[in-house]
């Protein structure tokens, strides 16, 4: 009978970190036959991801704004950056671990906010948190989940998560889904700043799909009292005769064509009750109106962010900064952090690359400012490379939702796993000892 070779153990073993034990478990599990069910390079881990989902998945998950031209960008300038590795440092093990807002962290990698995962999975949000918990990466939890943030909170268990929030048009809105995340236990908010309206996403257009007006992505809107007050207004105006403030779409006499009942059927038991009752109520239609109404601000200003610091306790990150007088402004609010995104460049076609913008923003806030680098993520080199241009942490975005494609939570489990051990032994093959220790020195040309 054959059995998997086991590594040396007692004094005389060598030390092991995330990354040969990763290898490890793998080539172990290769010597009897198995291979690992989420591929371990990002390539592949893509195309047998885009091949699992729905084309109106991965419309959604894998498109970008326009031709494409950002999302091309954010890879190209990781492929710019070139480690240069030195020999014979003598570390044996890794310190993977980092300090971000007052928070010792096991690795400096966080989960970022991605909306509407009820087209990967069922369950997506919690599948997430659930993989988050286990790997020990804080979670960024998205304001367009599908799942209330309360429900999330518990699946994360102690490990550290963030609230994102879209700035509504309705201020009490605001305040109301702030202060949910405060009594939910979150470290912090971070305000998305770039999409007060969506981008041109030809992807999604060209199958005429918007998961929102599917209720897909909307669960933290129908879950808030003040959410489902506004739906309450909604639906008193239109049994009145006013017709409300519609004009998204929510017309009493829609024709009836089978895309038009599946939709009704997805908005019914993507909300809170029973499908049965949801069918016979006007609710979950105007829930899905209120939303496409309110959800984003597109006149949100410097001075009205400047009113959140004193709206909530918590340290506040603002997400989607990408030009450095834009980062001295978020200082000059004293802001907590700066979350430095292209949205993965589902936004703006031809943007700057969020990894050539992190450099002139490091130096025009300086080293105190927590900064995290955000899109075009796939590697553990990538982590690498984002550390030693400036960032303080690095946020994954979707890699982790390909691995919840192919294997649900395991899947996310897996791909977080694997950018961790590839992190650790790039680390220790560039011969650098700990996170703390990488700088412009490690790349070439610097």
């Amino acid at each position: 009978m054959t059995t998997a070779p086991q590594s040396p153990t007692g004094p005389d073993a060598p030390p092991e970190g995330p990354g040969r034990r990763r290898q490890g478990l793998i080539y172990r599990a290769g010597v009897l036959g198995h291979r690992p069910a989420v591929p371990a390079d990002a390539a592949e881990l893509e195309r047998r991801a885009g091949a699992a989902m729905t084309p109106r998945a991965w419309a959604y998950v894998g498109g970008g704004a326009g031709e494409g031209a950002t999302v091309r960008a954010n890879r190209e300038a990781f492929d710019r950056r070139r480690l240069v590795p030195r020999m014979a440092s003598g570390h044996t093990t890794r310190d993977l671990s980092t300090t971000l807002l007052g928070t010792r962290l096991a690795t400096p990698l966080l989960l970022a906010p991605v909306g509407a995962l009820g087209l990967v999975s069922r369950g997506s949000d919690l599948q997430v948190a659930r993989a988050a918990a286990q790997t020990g990466v804080p979670y960024i939890v998205s304001n367009q989940g599908c799942s209330p943030m309360e429900e999330v909170a518990t699946a994360l268990g102690d490990t550290p998560w963030w609230f994102q929030l879209y700035w509504s048009t309705d201020e009490r809105l605001v305040d109301s889904l702030v202060g949910r995340a405060e009594q939910a236990g979150a470290s912090a908010i971070v305000v998305t700043l770039d999409t007060t309206m969506l981008g041109w996403r030809p992807q999604d257009l060209n199958l005429g799909s918007l998961p929102f007006s599917q209720g897909i992505g909307i669960a933290q809107y129908t879950s808030d009292p003040r959410f489902q007050e506004i739906v309450r207004e909604r639906v008193a105006a239109k049994a009145a005769g006013s017709g409300g403030s519609g004009g998204s779409g929510g017309s009493d006499d829609v024709k009836v064509t089978l895309g038009a009942i599946r939709s009704l059927l997805s908005i019914s038991r993507e909300h809170p009750g029973t499908l049965r009752d949801n069918l016979r109520s006007p609710a979950p239609r105007a829930a899905v109106e209120a939303f496409l109404d309110s959800y984003s601000n597109p006149g949100l200003s410097w001075d009205l962010l400047a009113t959140l610091s004193r709206r909530t306790h918590l340290p506040i990150l603002l997400k989607g900064i990408l030009h450095p007088d834009d980062a001295r402004r978020a200082a000059e609010l004293g802001v907590g952090g700066i979350v430095v995104s292209n949205h993965g460049g589902r936004q703006v076609d031809g943007a700057v690359a969020s990894l050539d913008a992190l450099g002139p923003i490091r130096a025009a806030v300086g080293p105190g400012m927590p900064l995290v680098l955000d899109s075009g993520v796939r590697t553990g080199a990538d982590v690498v490379k984002a550390l030693a241009c400036g960032a303080d942490a690095v946020a994954l975005g979707r890699p982790y939702v390909y691995g919840l494609a192919l294997a649900g939570q395991d899947g996310v489990r897996d791909v977080v796993t694997n950018v961790v051990a590839e992190l650790d032994l790039t680390l220790g093959l560039c011969g650098v000892g700990s996170v703390a220790e990488l700088g412009a020195h490690v790349l070439a040309g610097d």
